[in-house]
């Protein structure tokens, strides 16, 4: 009599007794990993005695709002309020990520369907742009910027941040999965390119946009440099900018549970952006690489 197999589910919609194992193996590196996240949800409400404890405690024992209240009132004394920092951060991320979106999609659109001459060249120059870390081209960026007159330019914060080279080459490993024949369909029933781009190739290349969203934003949120290279008038600067400030030079003690907070407020946004859309960056990961 034939022996039978019970068919293991890796990943079935509900609980299984097969999930235990890996189970068993998850949660404890899953709650290892956890730990800076809650550190610094902790870190951000202690008083002033506990962020100097040695040896240092994890977690708060007297948790207090007396560090959020010490950043505004901060800000406030300054003559500029850490909203106005804050609306230049929000304001300079949804523009770039927007535009990041719209400009790495419809070149990678043009790079892949459409036929010209400097086609192959343009994709050589966006593999050549990848291997350059922010670093190396920091003097040639400048001298750019200032040919451009975006010194102290509000416009300095998005122009140089639109080019996202790993976004638009995972644009264009999407795009080269769709069919031909279903670009030619579209045109033979009469749509312009346009019109391809908006029906057929943004709803199949998702996963590839919410890749771009999260490394635009992370990119721009997280950036201290432009306003502290670029900017002289305080109130164009970022709050990251306003964040690296708080526990510099003779404010270093003072304004640790200032930054802790600062801290807490720079983190919360780029969890909630992955939490969204982690599903499909996950996609993006699994199917790059296909062809």
């Amino acid at each position: 009599m034939a022996r039978k197999f019970r068919a293991i589910k890796v990943n079935p919609k509900k609980f299984s007794m097969d999930q235990i194992p890996m189970l068993l193996l998850i949660l404890p590196v899953a709650s290892f990993m956890v730990l800076p996240l809650l550190y610094i949800f902790n870190h951000a409400f202690k008083p002033f005695d506990e962020l100097f404890d040695y040896p240092p405690k994890f977690f708060v024992r007297r948790p207090t709002l007396d560090n959020f209240a010490d950043l505004f009132d901060m800000a406030s004394t300054t003559g500029i309020p850490i909203s106005r920092y804050l609306f230049n951060s929000i304001v300079i991320t949804i523009i770039v990520v927007f535009l990041s979106i719209f400009l790495s999609t419809i070149t990678g659109y043009a790079l892949s369907k459409l036929k010209f001459h400097v086609n192959k060249y343009i994709v050589k120059i966006n593999t050549i742009a990848m291997m350059f870390v922010g670093t190396a081209v920091v003097i040639p960026r400048y001298l750019v910027i200032e040919r451009l007159g975006l010194i102290d330019n509000f416009l300095v914060h998005i122009v140089p941040m639109l080019a996202v080279p790993v976004g638009l080459f995972l644009v264009k490993q999407f795009i080269d999965q769709i069919p031909d024949d279903l670009i030619e369909a579209a045109r033979i029933d009469g749509a312009s390119h346009f019109m391809i781009y908006r029906k057929i190739i943004i709803p199949l290349i998702r996963p590839a946009i919410a890749t771009i969203a999260i490394l635009s934003f992370q990119a721009v949120w997280n950036n201290a440099g432009v306003s502290e290279t670029f900017i002289n008038t305080d109130s164009m600067k970022t709050f990251a900018y306003y964040m690296s400030t708080l526990s510099s030079g003779s404010n270093s003690v003072a304004g640790t549970g200032m930054t802790a907070v600062a801290t807490l407020i720079m983190f919360i946004p780029n969890v909630v952006i992955f939490i969204i859309l982690q599903n499909q960056v996950m996609n993006t990961m699994a199917h790059s690489g296909i062809k």
